[in-house]
């Protein structure tokens, strides 16, 4: 089968409430059914009309030429019908058997996006702009790659495809609503990283604050626990003088039956003056008596 021109869908579109025709003046962006643009083979029907414009575009071509390209209509088929699974099956082995590259690759990419496998969605998009030099085949495959990227939140890699895409087709409206929106994605995302960042430094000095006052408890345990422990051995310490003072006291009271030191020296004091006073008047005595001399003890 020979195909004719080739021709997009939009099928990815996120545009503002309050639309411009010129430019994107609001900022309130409400997202719309998310859809890729894909390329068509014409019908038969079609292709019959255009077949003087065909021949002159591309030349005869032989029936085996014909079947890889029946693949894509294949796959297109099965695409419409929501067995996207299987149209990318089919357009994997439309590649396989020489169908036409960029085609292929293109809707490939796009039913592995409605599958939600952005990654291999975008890589797959990501080979196309280099198998054309077509502006609107390299607008659209970036507008796509824009998209994958997009709902991969991988948003700074998609606005870069968005402005290749406006490149080759700066008049673009849908491309350039997505790039508004993808931008505004960036910049939520790195507002939410900024407090994020502001969040873990807060932790870190709640931590380090809460480190520094168990470390200063810990501390302040310690200096209490060293005081308790002085004045402990202090009334240890006063306890054993007293103790040692109330034994020393009763040491010194005499015991029964027994007088005491101080009891016994002024016994002795009191025998010592009443000796002297007795030696005294005798000696007073003899000398009255006229007898002169030193008078013994007699005991």
């Amino acid at each position: 089968m020979i195909f004719a021109a080739l021709t997009h869908r939009s099928r990815y579109t996120l545009v503002p409430r309050a639309l411009e025709l010129t430019s994107v003046t609001s900022s309130d962006f409400e997202e719309r059914k998310i859809v890729s643009r894909r390329f068509l083979l014409l019908p038969t029907s079609i292709l019959l009309c255009a077949m003087t414009f065909v021949l002159l575009v591309v030349g005869f071509s032989s029936a085996f030429a014909q079947e890889p390209n029946d693949l894509i209509t294949k796959g297109n088929k099965l695409y419409e019908e929501g067995k996207f699974g299987e149209a990318e099956v089919t357009y994997r082995d439309g590649q396989t058997e020489g169908a036409d590259a960029f085609i292929s690759g293109f809707n490939l990419g796009d039913a592995l996006f409605k599958q939600e496998r952005y990654e291999e969605a975008a890589s797959a998009f990501q080979a196309l702009p280099n198998l054309t030099d077509d502006k609107a085949q390299k607008a659209s495959a970036y507008h796509n790659l824009g998209n994958s990227f997009l709902k991969a939140e991988k948003y700074q890699e998609s606005l870069d495809a968005y402005k290749q895409s406006l490149r080759n087709n700066p008049r673009d409206l849908e491309t350039k609503y997505n790039y508004a929106f993808a931008k505004r994605m960036l910049q939520q995302e790195q507002e939410q990283e900024q407090q994020q960042d502001q969040d873990k430094d807060q932790d870190k000095k709640d931590e380090e604050k809460k480190d520094d006052q168990q470390k200063q408890d810990q501390q302040d345990q310690k200096q209490d626990e060293k005081k308790d422990e002085e004045q402990k051995q202090d009334q240890q310490q006063q306890q054993q003088q007293d103790q040692q003072e109330q034994e020393e006291q009763q040491e010194q009271q005499p015991k029964e039956g027994e007088i005491s030191k101080e009891d016994a020296e002024r016994m002795l004091d009191a025998l010592n003056q009443d000796e002297k006073k007795i030696r005294d008047r005798l000696e007073e005595q003899k000398e009255k008596k006229g007898v002169k001399g030193t008078i013994e003890k007699d005991w």
